[in-house]
């Protein structure tokens, strides 16, 4: 029409941003008090949930093997399975870390805002969070591996040996550390659902914090027939 348009309020921009860091705010309040609540009801009844009766599995199997003779070989081989998960977990937050990267540093009008950014952006803080999200992950898997790793030597030691009796209780330690950590890998990992929901819109978010809350709620039960 050849008229110059008007630009839009400025005050529409700063509702927007607003409404975005409300968004942030609330879905990390919502992890962050679900994961406190589900703290304080262990502490208070202990294997009430699902992660405090599988932590209590972990020991009794440990303690049961080392009363059988002959089982080492089983021993061994299922810790070895749950290196094989902890190695799958590890590597697949290593790769999903170095594709974000590569995303933040590439020029692409795809790429993120990682790299060049001169500002605090909602979009920043979120692709902060998605890479802190993965390293933890991968921390946390690859700890994991490495407690396998070292209950395994305990644990193939002979049965009623003097070594592996001075052991035993380094044993339960060690697979019960790797054993939350590999949980905690995969809770974090989760977490990439919600901020890639972020990043697609500020306020699917906290939808999708919801949606995991459930769903991690529902996996979080304490399983039947386990001690109250």
């Amino acid at each position: 029409c050849g008229q110059v348009c008007p630009a839009p309020p400025a005050h529409n921009g700063a509702m927007n941003s607003s409404w975005s860091w409300l968004a942030l705010a609330g879905s990390v309040a919502l992890i962050v008090g679900y994961e406190l609540r589900t703290w304080v009801v262990e502490r208070r009844h202990p294997q009430s949930t699902a992660r405090a009766a599988h932590a209590a599995l972990r020991e009794e199997w440990v303690r049961a093997l080392s009363a059988q003779r002959g089982s080492e070989i089983v021993a061994v081989q299922t810790l070895r399975n749950s290196l094989m998960s902890a190695t799958i977990s590890a590597s697949t937050a290593a790769l999903a870390l170095m594709g974000t990267l590569s995303l933040s540093a590439g020029n692409a009008p795809m790429g993120l805002a990682l790299f060049g950014s001169t500002q605090l952006t909602h979009g920043l803080v979120l692709e902060l969070l998605l890479l802190a999200t993965l390293f933890a992950s991968y921390v946390c898997s690859a700890t994991a591996m490495r407690y396998f790793n070292h209950a395994g030597f305990v644990l193939s030691l002979p049965v009623a040996s003097p070594e592996r009796d001075a052991r035993l209780g380094t044993a339960i330690d060690y697979v019960r550390r790797a054993g939350s950590l590999y949980g905690w890998g995969l809770r974090t990992f989760f977490l990439v659902a919600p901020i890639i929901a972020g990043l697609i819109h500020p306020l699917a978010m906290p939808v999708a914090s919801l949606f995991l809350v459930l769903a991690v709620g529902a996996l979080d039960r304490r399983p039947p027939g386990s001690a109250p």
